[in-house]
Order: C-alpha cells, then sequence, then structure tokens
C-alpha cells in the first residue's frame, strides 16, 4: 500500500468537514490530506443508511475517516467497515473536550486512559491493512504536559500505533467550554516538538492555531506534519497554494473563480440527489473572503440558497457578483 503523505491536512472538523466541504477542498488542493468529520461508532453500527456517515465521491482521496469510540471491538469492527468503505487512514478521537462524548468515554477524556487507548489501536491495526492513527491533545486538566503525555504516547506507541497528530493545547474538561477549549488553553508548541525530538521514529503532526503556509513551514522545521482547521474552512483561498508551496507542484484552481465553476457538475449532481443547495454552498461562504463582491457572494447565497427550489441558477448570479480579476497566488 502507498504510503500516504501527510505533510499537510485539513483537521476533522463536526458539520464543518462534510463530503461536500471535501470535495470543495479538492478544487483548490489536490495534495493535502483529508479528514471526515467525527463519526462515532454506535452512528456506523446502528445508524442507517450507513451512507450517511460513511459516504465520500472519489475525488476526495487521500480521506481518513476520523472515528470516536473507546469499545475496542466496536472501534474494530468499524475501521474493518471503513477500509471496505475505500478509506485511507481511520484515525481515533482523542482530543474532541465535549461534554457528550465525554459521556460516553470518547474524545479527550480518553488521554486518562492511555491503556484503553492502546487495546483500541491494537483492536483496530488487527483488523485492518490501512493505518490507525490518533489525534490527541498535550493534556487534560490537571495531568502533567510531560510526563503524562509521555506516558500516553508510549502506551500507545507499543500497541503499534506510530502516527500522531497533536493539537498543542490541553483539554480543560472541567471548567471550559468545548468553543472555549478550542482558544483559551494557551498553545504549546514547543512540547510536541520535543516530542518528536524525543521520538524521533513516530511520525508527529501538529495542530492548533496556524493559519499561515508560512507557519506550516515553521512548524514542518520541527515535525513531521501540520493540519490546519478553522482557517482552512474560513478562508479556503488558503488551500490553493498548499501544492505549490509544500510540495512544489501546481495546484488545481487558477482563480476562485474557477475553483468554484469546477464544483458546477459535483453541485448538479447533489442537487439531482435531493441535497438542497445551501447546505453545499455553505462551504464556499468564505472563498471571497477580502475581495471586492465577496460580501455580496455571500449575502446572494445566504438569501437564496436556502429556498425550496433554488438550483446552480443561484450560485452562478451569486459568482456574477464577484469581478474575476484575481491576485497571485502565493507559491513562495
Amino acid at each position: 500500500m502507498p504510503q500516504l503523505d501527510r505533510t499537510f491536512s485539513i483537521a476533522p472538523m463536526m458539520d464543518w468537514t462534510t463530503r461536500d466541504y471535501r470535495v470543495f477542498a479538492r478544487t483548490l488542493t489536490r495534495r493535502a490530506l483529508l479528514y471526515t468529520e467525527m463519526v462515532t461508532t454506535g452512528a456506523i453500527l446502528h445508524g442507517s443508511p450507513r451512507s450517511r456517515f460513511l459516504g465520500h465521491d472519489e475525488v476526495e482521496h487521500p480521506v481518513a475517516l476520523q472515528l470516536g469510540g473507546s469499545d475496542a471491538g466496536e472501534l474494530a469492527e468499524c475501521a474493518a467497515i471503513a477500509e471496505a468503505w475505500g478509506y485511507d487512514e481511520v484515525n481515533l478521537n482523542v482530543g474532541c473536550p465535549s461534554d457528550r462524548v465525554q459521556n460516553n468515554l470518547i474524545g479527550a477524556c480518553l488521554m486518562g486512559h492511555p491503556g484503553k487507548v492502546a487495546a483500541a489501536v491494537r483492536a483496530m491495526r488487527e483488523a485492518v491493512t490501512i493505518p490507525v492513527t490518533v489525534k490527541c491533545r498535550i493534556g487534560i486538566d490537571d495531568q502533567d504536559e510531560d510526563a503524562d503525555l509521555e506516558r500516553f504516547i508510549s502506551q500507545v506507541a507499543d500497541a503499534g500505533c506510530n502516527v500522531f497528530i497533536v493539537h498543542a493545547r490541553k483539554a480543560w474538561l472541567q471548567g471550559l467550554s468545548p468553543k472555549e477549549n478550542r482558544d483559551v488553553p494557551p498553545l504549546n508548541y514547543p512540547r510536541v516538538h520535543r516530542l518528536k525530538a524525543s521520538r524521533p521514529e513516530l511520525h508527529i503532526g501538529i495542530n492548533g492555531g496556524i493559519r499561515t503556509l508560512d507557519e506550516c513551514r515553521a512548524q514542518l522545521a520541527h515535525v513531521d506534519s501540520v493540519m490546519v482547521g478553522r482557517e482552512a474552512y474560513q478562508n479556503p483561498w488558503l488551500l490553493a497554494s498548499v501544492d505549490q508551496a509544500l510540495y512544489g507542484e501546481p495546484g488545481p484552481a487558477a482563480s476562485r473563480h474557477a475553483a468554484a465553476r469546477a464544483l458546477r457538475p459535483y453541485i448538479a449532481r447533489r442537487l439531482e440527489e435531493g441535497a438542497k443547495l445551501n447546505h453545499i454552498t455553505r462551504h464556499l461562504l468564505g472563498l471571497f473572503q477580502g475581495q471586492p463582491g465577496g460580501r455580496r457572494f455571500r449575502r446572494h447565497l445566504s438569501e437564496h440558497g436556502h429556498l425550496d427550489g433554488a438550483c446552480l441558477r443561484v450560485f452562478d448570479d451569486a459568482l456574477g457578483l464577484v469581478p474575476e480579476h484575481e491576485p497571485a497566488l502565493e507559491t513562495a
């Protein structure tokens, strides 16, 4: 199986990295590794239809499924299902701080149960041939960011996981909301850099607060890969420079308009399948951020995309509100 190039990836984000967003991202970058939203084992094993949770388009590859769960047997079964559905990687969420997932022993609270994570990783690896990876925090609550993180990584690595994507913040499960946990705990990039230095045989990726490709390059001097979340979603044009800047290859989009037009056949197909236009175009609202006409583009889609019968004409009319002249891509 070919090795996945993880140099740059887009973080799994609930309600954001849907299949529609991921196809849109592919109009901007061929090389970024894409992740699904977190999908719980319960949704896969008991939800119907399965395509609601696992459906994806061929153009999305390379694409990883992120799983939420803690039962080793269920996670192994879901990993096998993910491989059967064609995913290139299965990733275990050990970073989400929401109350709902804590109550089901999912997400960041698992950092307090490294043995459970190790058992899950071992079972998942035995069930699949695709990579099994872990996305975690540097710690939770009053854990020691050095000793406890080292203990967690060691136990899970001993179970066979050799790829860790580390959100460089603690998660405070007591006292902070999930939203606050994305910003309030201070970023500690040096801790992730030290982890890589102490475990050079592991692939260590970094996530959290990274906003520019210059910052990505700076991080890549210390770690193996970078994962960008909110900036990639809210300012998607950033992705158009990823292939050239980080891989030395031209990207697929010559302009914002070209990226939008490249998505038209997909939108048409999804509309024929019964999807609503705004469910697709909501992911494009930041495409013309900071550009003349960008506000009119967003307003037109927001005001008309949700209406019954909204079709490609609404999308085309919104595009017509934005001049086509654009500055050059970042290539340095």
